[in-house]
């Protein structure tokens, strides 16, 4: 399937769209004032164990501790982005080996006997803080390369599932097998790397191994409660991650990470570098492909099929519901084929906005009733091929005769409703509404808007008093570079009647409001 990958760049914060058959499909934002710790490196020290919970808490230097469970020091492959082929290996950590066998819940051993208060531990984020939560984190260390994963800790070898062939899965083992010679540690290899030679996998394999070396002499070197080491920037773990072969175009719409790219691929990944391209356009990027709309849609509850029926999504503390309702579809046939077309319609739809939304947790889905046994196995197996497009680890169960769907998904970042939204506090949190971080970037976008519109240096904002406030000191700077780069002159008024997210922009010498839709 055709598919391309947009990231557009400001002052305010970095988004990257990934566009699969016209239609977005993933959503990724970085807000430039926002702490990123998701695969970082830190050398903590183990503040509490909790064995009747199977965890501990470890301070690594962050607001909250981090969340290390049981099951995080043992290598289970299938959590480390692509899935493998092997069992759990346990992890050595220096101390001798348990002999009981007090664990709880499938686990051979109690956690106190792994890890114990005051243990300097490294430890990597898997998990970004989530709500009240703080970041879930592992003492199995993965380093990430293009080709491979480098678990320096683990001695398995692994292959992505998503490479169907045999014998190239076969080819890419024997290739690992042969390179880990006098190698300490595993690998897993990653999708990117089908069709490649041994050379790409060897130059990488060492670069990753020698970047373990660093980690490790930087860990006994540092104190507790240190950045061991920081993952890639924002664009860097987009090219690693997700610029594969199959993505056809990488645009941008900012010069400078667009010149960084380039010039990044042409030493490294030279055959890539066609299809990065500079997006020159006076409109705005997202609003040319149109993934500024499916963001509005991925905020909203009802979804409508092209058929004519509809999803309504709702997510709650402890799970995420979606129901599948015909709607205005009455289809042409028999009923019981009027309900599977529309079901096996929604089936990609879900998907697709579980992605874009980033669900995650349980997930139950209430598909129309189907009558034929045939039909549900059929909706079954269409729902797990959709899923393969998923990266994220997903488990369902079986069509029920009620026609319920459950299902769970891995969530490592917070999703796109907890991102862009916060609590009404209108309806005393009872629905949501764009968050003030939000509103204040969207005002400075559209202050640029109105004045290439209008071509006036003069604006004036009005606002309500919450924006205004945010405008006027904490990002006071944010207003005081845009006056300066676009030589404007702005100025900034409340009204405490309007909603918080109504704002106008009003050319500030005729005193009318610049329309920008």
């Amino acid at each position: 399937m055709p598919k391309e990958i947009l990231i557009s760049d400001d002052e305010f914060e970095t988004r990257c769209a990934i566009i699969e058959d016209g239609d977005l499909s993933e959503i990724y934002v970085e807000r430039k004032d926002d702490e990123h710790t998701l695969g970082n490196i830190y050398k903590g020290r183990v503040e509490n164990v909790l064995p009747g919970m199977q965890s501990a808490f470890v301070e690594i230097g962050l607001e909250k501790h981090a969340f290390l469970h049981i099951s995080d020091i043992n290598y289970d492959i299938e959590e480390i982005e692509e899935e493998a082929d092997k069992d759990l290996t346990k992890l050595d950590l220096g101390s001798e080996k348990p002999t009981s066998r007090k664990g709880s819940k499938g686990f051979r051993y109690s956690i106190s006997e792994l890890v114990h208060k005051n243990q300097e531990i490294l430890v990597q984020v898997v998990k970004e803080s989530l709500g009240t939560k703080g970041p879930r984190v592992t003492s199995c260390i993965s380093l990430p390369g293009r080709y491979v994963v480098y678990l320096p800790t683990s001695s398995n070898i692994g292959v992505s599932r998503r490479i169907e062939s045999a014998e190239e899965r076969q080819r890419l083992r024997d290739i690992s097998q042969k390179l880990r010679s006098g190698v300490e540690g595993g690998f897993i290899v990653r999708t990117a790397a089908e069709g490649k030679s041994d050379e790409a996998f060897s130059t990488e394999i060492k670069y990753l191994v020698d970047l373990w070396k660093e980690i490790r002499e930087r860990g006994e070197q540092m104190p507790v409660r240190s950045l061991v080491r920081e993952d890639l920037g924002f664009v860097g773990r987009i090219i690693r991650d997700y610029f594969t072969n199959d993505v056809t175009k990488l645009v941008f719409d900012s010069k400078e990470r667009y010149k960084e790219t380039t010039e990044y691929l042409s030493s490294g990944l030279p055959e890539l570098n066609s299809r990065v391209k500079l997006y020159e356009k006076s409109s705005p990027l997202f609003e040319a492909y149109g993934v500024e709309k499916e963001l509005k849609k991925a905020l909203s509850e009802k979804i409508w099929l092209k058929c004519g029926g509809h999803i309504v999504i709702q997510q709650t503390e402890a799970m995420v519901s979606i129901d599948v309702n015909t709607g205005r579809f009455v289809g042409k046939a028999d009923p019981d084929n009027t309900i599977l077309s529309a079901n096996l319609e929604a089936v990609e739809e879900i998907v697709r906005q579980m992605r874009l939304r980033d669900l995650g947790g349980i997930i139950v889905v209430d598909f129309i009733d189907m009558d034929k046994h045939e039909h549900r196995k059929m909706l079954f197996k269409t729902l797990q091929e959709a899923l393969k497009k998923d990266r994220s680890r997903t488990n369902i169960l079986h069509v029920s005769e009620l026609g319920l769907v459950e299902m769970t998904r891995q969530r490592t970042r917070p999703s796109l409703s907890s991102l862009l939204t916060e609590s009404c506090p209108y309806c005393d949190g009872h629905g949501r509404i764009l968050s003030v971080d939000t509103i204040t970037i969207s005002v400075l976008r559209s202050i640029k808007k109105a004045h290439l519109k209008s071509r006036k240096r003069k604006l004036r904002v009005i606002a309500n008093e919450l924006i205004v406030s945010r405008l006027l000191d904490e990002d006071s700077n944010k207003l005081s570079q845009l006056e300066k780069s676009m030589n404007l002159k702005i100025k900034i008024d409340e009204d405490a009647d309007l909603h918080l997210e109504d704002y106008q922009i009003l050319a500030d010498d005729t005193n009318r409001e610049i329309y920008l839709d």
